[in-house]
């Protein structure tokens, strides 16, 4: 076989432990089911998955980077406590990084995209609309909603970058969300995620960047008139 050829296929590498126990602890911080200042036993995680210790450490290593997760001189993870100056912060980041991703995916894409988005929008309205809230499902259709037009974008840099970015306020802001169902009975992520698919259908990338802008602001509002994030 040519040389030439040789360099230009893709290698196709199997995920390694390491890799699989990355995603699954990466779906959890995302998810909100790992409270911020949450200690994060090694040996635990490696029970709750199934695999050794070895791969659990890869994976906390990699969070750590990003800043997901805190690690001590004992190896002991914890989440971070994210402070109100720093929820602001990643919160402006977002609306950019974000509603960036939501215009190109405006402009980007396909109708097999269009039809997932609608898929997700429906279901997250459907929950939202039941009584009592099924919360928890609620948490789930929104993050896949969300991260159904990032995907439209077809940007794997782009969307890199946004899962960096609920890495660290995933804990915040989907805990935030579980805890307090307000948030989805005031209605207003069904109307910014509905105007977000209108302007995705339409190709309008202006639109629907105000619209996850909208949604992200109004999510970020909400949680610090709790009071529960430190000074």
């Amino acid at each position: 076989m040519p040389d030439a050829l040789v360099n230009e296929t893709p290698l196709l590498v199997p995920p390694t432990l390491g890799d699989q126990t990355f995603r699954q602890l990466s779906g959890l911080l995302i998810s909100g089911q790992i409270a911020p200042g949450e200690r994060l036993s090694i040996r635990e995680i490696a029970e709750a998955f199934g695999v050794s210790m070895t791969p659990v450490r890869e994976a906390v290593s990699r969070l750590a980077a990003p800043g997901a997760l805190e690690v001590s001189r004992n190896r002991a993870a914890t989440v971070p406590v994210m402070n109100v100056q720093k929820f602001r912060d990643i919160t402006r980041v977002r609306i950019e990084i974000e509603g960036f991703a939501a215009a190109l995916a405006a402009e980007n894409r396909t109708a097999e995209d269009l039809k997932a988005i609608e898929a997700a929008e429906r279901a997250f309205r459907d929950l939202s609309s039941t009584r009592p809230q099924d919360v928890s499902n609620a948490v789930q259709r929104n993050q896949q909603l969300h991260f159904e037009i990032y995907a439209a974008a077809h940007s794997p840099t782009l969307l890199e970058i946004v899962q960096a970015l609920w890495l660290r306020v995933g804990p915040v802001l989907n805990l935030d969300l579980r805890e307090n169902p307000d948030r989805l009975e005031s209605g207003i992520a069904t109307l910014c995620h509905a105007d977000a698919l209108d302007a995705i259908r339409d190709r309008n990338p202006d639109a629907a960047r105000a619209a996850i802008a909208r949604d992200i602001d109004a999510a970020a509002r909400f949680i610090e008139r709790q009071n529960k994030l430190p000074s």
